[in-house]
């Protein structure tokens, strides 16, 4: 799979994320409240005090070279709205629409528009604008800046159900270059951070595409991810939810009774498609889903506990000593500790080198418990007696 098709896959997963959600028919509640993510309204009801938003941006670092082209590819669902059996459901119609815009040429403003043409569906328009700025600094680069902006017309009723129909749904873009490279805004090298940070971000965040540094093509998408993100390979299709749980869903699906499934199949094709594999899934399929092993480390030994040399004695896991909080320590508390005898856990060291020991108190009934979740008391070397080393 190359770059290209990659991010078109996790495109994919961006326009459907939560479009239909178990059980997959019109008729759940769940179901009537959708169009969450990348969600650009027309300007007549897009206003911050409810949330709504007409526009979106992104701006990430790109290394170019001369006559470097940048290749735009916007997507979204155009909402289409349907009569189903069980209620009135909408449907989604992908829209993709391509620019090719020189950066030589920058800045532009492109405008656009998606015919009404599908029954059931409103005409859409809105603009792509693009600009470039080069960073200061000896290193060069160049801040691109790409925003899109809903302009749908539409005498708002104020009722979002209706608002949806005029606006661009799960709305991303997938930001391509013939020459030269983007760089990761999650890990950028040491001389582009501080205009990394100069970087804007408002609904559209850029990731990298096949690779974690550098990359000609970034996608803008409305859900924060990591750089290279890419489509489980055991997934066996789509079921409207990138949280990973597909096997959950799956056997969920299964449990749906007949006329469950015929609503599910009557409310929408995806949801038909999603029925119809999971009643034609072989076991095998079912078990791949339970789960995978991405990576293989081969094991190691336990490193030997860390000791520390008090008194001309080895104090490490396992010894007793006595407490003898000093008066300069920063927890007052530990003055009550003074003569107690303890168990020491673990040696540890700072960044700085400097060695601490952790112990639990051997009259304390809890010392058990907080030993299991690692909950300690930690003392200086000059804090402690040793009482015996453990064998």
């Amino acid at each position: 799979m190359n770059v290209l098709e990659q991010a078109r896959a996790v495109g994919d997963a961006v326009l459907y994320e939560g479009y239909l959600l178990y059980p997959y028919r019109a008729s759940a509640g769940k179901n009537k409240v959708r169009w969450q993510w990348g969600v650009l309204m027309p300007p007549s009801y897009a206003s911050a005090d409810i949330g709504e938003h007409a526009s979106a941006r992104v701006e990430c670092l790109l290394e170019p070279l001369a006559h470097t082209i940048l290749h735009v590819k916007l997507r979204f669902l155009q909402a289409r709205t349907r009569i189903a059996p069980d209620s009135t459901w909408d449907e989604a119609v992908e829209q993709e629409i391509d620019f090719e815009l020189p950066l030589s040429e920058l800045p532009v403003e492109t405008p656009f528009r998606v015919p009404g043409d599908v029954p059931g569906s409103n005409e859409l328009s809105g603009t792509l604008t693009a600009r470039a700025d080069p960073l200061d600094g000896p290193f060069g680069g160049t801040r691109l800046h790409v925003e899109l902006r809903n302009t749908t017309s539409w005498p708002s009723d104020g009722v979002r159900e209706h608002a949806l129909r005029h606006a661009l749904l799960a709305a991303h873009l997938v930001l391509g270059v013939d020459t030269g490279h983007f760089l990761s805004m999650l890990d950028p090298p040491e001389w582009a951070k501080p205009a990394v940070e100069a970087c804007k971000q408002e609904r559209l965040w850029p990731v990298l595409i096949g690779d974690t540094s550098r990359s000609t093509v970034v996608l803008a998408s409305p859900i924060i991810l990591y750089d290279d993100p890419a489509i489980a390979p055991e997934s066996p299709g789509d079921l409207f939810d990138g949280t990973e749980i597909d096997e959950i869903l799956t056997l969920r699906t299964m449990t749906l009774t007949d006329e469950e499934k015929r609503q599910a199949r009557a409310t929408d094709p995806r949801a038909a498609a999603i029925v119809d594999r999971v009643d034609a899934m072989p076991p095998e399929l079912l078990e791949r889903l339970h789960g995978a092993v991405r990576s293989v480390r081969p094991a190691t030994r336990e490193p030997e506990p860390e000791t520390v040399t008090v008194a001309g004695v080895d104090v490490t896991a396992g010894s007793k000593v006595r407490l003898r909080p000093n008066l300069r320590g920063t927890d007052a508390q530990d003055m009550f500790l003074a003569g107690l005898t303890a168990t020491v856990r673990n040696v540890l060291s700072d960044v700085d080198g400097v060695r601490y020991v952790a112990v639990t108190l051997d009259d304390d009934p809890a010392a058990d418990l907080q030993t299991t979740h690692g909950r300690f008391r930690y003392f200086s070397p000059d804090e402690i007696e040793p009482l015996e080393v453990a064998e």
